[in-house]
């Protein structure tokens, strides 16, 4: 393994992740030559609306929506969007927000999609000055349901949440969309960490789908809108008024011009075999251990990888035990949590090296032995 030197520099803590795309880690780590077109960036300046129509072209014909944009991040992008929904393009609107006078502003979003990463979801919708209205429950969303909440007076728009934070993932997208859009409602769908979905979530007709560039695809921080042009355009818009607070930095849109062309050669075939290499080489590493259940599972939403799920057979209080041995090694080792009062972890390692899924598995035997020994 081997850490740069600013954690020495700066005597910052080195860490091992395999608690996937998670901000709190610093999402992702860069390609060498997406760090240098960044680099590059931050020692020239440029005309910033060039960089954004570059960056449209690109993201459209890498997608195949009709036009795109960059912004700081998807937060940033959700909040954007629902101003769009409320403002369109007429400048006093966009710049009067958060103050939404007599226009409509209610975003319906399911319950079983109101979720939390880090902050609600709901707070990206507030402000924007929009009103929410949750449908459905936590555990379905009919149509049915969906359609006399898209019929409320005031709705401004439509949000659904892709992602395997969601309560359910069993949504006709297709059909919430076109309910949507029969009523003149725009429909955006949150992926953020759905980028190697983007066509798939663009086929169910939503206006704009908004998808994180710093995740799977490893720009600089950066959020993507794709969708229709109509859309697009009231989105930018919006840079005008709090927009402006969420705007990209030039390295990160040329970061993600690096990361599209990076993506665009990528070999999925061998990429996919790579991330179950790594998979089945941490599973059989950690097979001889009785004190684990060890199984693979797919990402809820779709991503085309599986996951390490780790099951202690001590229970909830071996798994926090060693949780915490391994947060507390150097480097230390972060793993998924969400299961851990039921004595679960999972572990993704697509951003990791064959080393590091070595040491994961040595630190997680080490930590169990001493947790046994007890």
């Amino acid at each position: 393994m081997n850490h740069d030197t600013l954690h020495d520099k700066y005597r910052l803590t080195p860490v091992i992740n395999a608690a996937g795309s998670y901000t709190p880690l610093g999402v992702s780590r860069s390609s060498a030559f997406v760090a240098r077109q960044s680099a590059q960036a931050l020692q020239s300046f440029f005309v910033m609306e060039e960089l954004q129509q570059l960056a449209s072209a690109k993201l459209a014909a890498f997608s195949g929506a009709e036009a795109g944009a960059v912004t700081h991040c998807v937060s940033a992008a959700i909040t954007q969007a629902v101003a769009a929904c409320i403002a369109g393009t007429d400048p006093a609107a966009v710049a009067a927000l958060p103050d939404v006078a007599a226009r409509r502003h209610t975003v319906v979003i399911p319950e079983g999609h109101c979720v939390d990463y880090g902050h609600p979801i709901l707070t990206d919708i507030r402000l924007a000055g929009a009103r929410v209205l949750r449908a459905g429950d936590r555990s379905s969303l009919p149509l049915a349901e969906l359609e006399r909440s898209l019929d409320t007076p005031g709705v401004c728009g439509l949000l659904l949440v892709s992602s395997r934070l969601t309560a359910f993932q069993g949504l006709d997208w297709t059909g919430a969309v076109a309910l949507a859009r029969a009523r003149g409602i725009p429909a955006v769908i949150d992926g953020a960490a759905q980028d190697m979905r983007m066509p798939e979530l663009l086929r169910t007709g939503a206006d704009a789908i908004l998808v994180s560039a710093h995740k799977y695809l490893a720009s600089p921080t950066a959020g993507l809108v794709l969708g229709n042009q109509a859309f697009v355009d009231a989105f930018r818009a919006q840079e005008r008024g709090i927009g402006r607070a969420m705007k990209p930095s030039k390295e990160a849109i040329l970061g993600v011009l690096a990361a599209l062309e990076e993506r665009s050669q990528l070999d999925t075939d061998g990429w996919r075999a790579l991330q179950e290499s790594k998979l089945a080489l941490l599973m059989d590493l950690l097979r001889h251990r009785q004190d684990l259940d060890i199984r693979a599972e797919d990402d809820p939403a779709g991503m085309p990888f599986q996951r390490v799920r780790l099951a202690f057979r001590g229970g909830v209080a071996c798994a926090r035990d060693v949780v915490g041995v391994l947060k507390s090694g150097r480097p230390s080792i972060r793993l998924m949590e969400h299961g851990l009062q039921e004595a679960v972890v999972h572990l993704e390692l697509v951003a990791l090296d064959e080393s590091e899924v070595r040491h994961v598995a040595a630190q997680l035997v080490a930590a169990l032995d001493a947790h046994g020994g007890r």
